[in-house]
């Protein structure tokens, strides 16, 4: 979940990492070179069961979130002279509150809750899913702070277009990175949808591209104004369309029942 700080694109695309919109697809540009951001970590449900459930399973909060970090830009980049949002500052709460988690707040600095409660739903599994949904969670809201963002479309709360490209790759990239289990993916809906409908249809377009992952998300500096179809053609090729793409993915999840 995300909600949404507009940051006029100026000061956004000043503060990515090359600094200059430079686009590199020079994977031997080693990531030991990442800025990473300041991380402030504060449980502030340490007394409630999921806040003790948290601190148990994650005894080094800052280490499991620098490492979800460089999971997410290296699933959006290829390398650290990208044009990566500069988060210069990441605060990650544990919260008693309703719902999951949601991102606030965009360059240089954002905030992530993540629900005390919702650990102690997946508790009720084994510590192994509260793991596994713990990163899950924490690769999706990271997506929000260092993915790219259309333009030329409005914004999040006001076009759908933009909120199914935002959410469907911050759950594209979790699923690319092993974070849902396959058997979440259904067929039906429309790629609008976002979140996993969208997600699972962009992870499944890697068996077109290796790369469309990070070329995807690279078509928000260069299709404008931004369109799924666009998009698709940008990275794919004029002959590929989204709808006969969709159509595609839906005979795909049909035929693996």
């Amino acid at each position: 979940m995300r909600t949404l700080l507009l940051i006029p694109l100026a000061i956004l695309f000043m503060e990515c990492g090359s600094g200059n919109g430079a686009i590199s697809t020079d994977t031997s540009d080693s990531w030991n070179s990442f800025s990473y951001p300041e991380i402030n970590f504060v449980n502030k449900a340490a007394e409630t069961q999921g806040g003790e459930m948290y601190n148990r399973i994650v005894p080094d909060p800052e280490e499991l979130i620098r490492k979800s970090i460089l999971g997410v830009v290296k699933t959006l980049y290829w390398s650290p002279s990208d044009s990566i949002p500069g988060i210069r500052k990441i605060n990650y709460t544990i919260e008693d509150v309703g719902g999951i988690s949601a991102k606030s707040g965009g360059v240089p600095e954002i905030s992530i809750f993540y629900s005390s409660r919702w650990v102690e739903q997946a508790a009720k599994e084994s510590d192994d899913r509260v793991l596994y949904e713990t990163e899950g969670v924490l690769y999706h809201e990271l997506v929000h702070g260092f993915q790219l963002e259309p333009r030329g479309i409005g914004s999040y709360g006001t076009n759908r277009t933009f909120f199914a490209f935002i959410e469907g790759m911050a759950d594209a990239v979790r699923a690319h990175n092993g974070y849902f289990p396959l058997s979440n993916r259904r067929a039906g809906g429309h790629w609008l949808d976002g979140y996993q409908t969208t997600g699972f249809f962009l992870e499944w377009l890697t068996t077109k591209d290796d790369d469309f992952i990070r070329k995807f998300n690279r078509t928000a500096l260069e299709v404008i104004p931004w369109s799924f179809d666009g998009a698709i053609k940008e990275v794919l090729g004029q002959e590929y369309s989204i709808d006969g793409l969709w159509e595609e993915y839906q005979a795909f999840l049909k035929s693996i029942k």
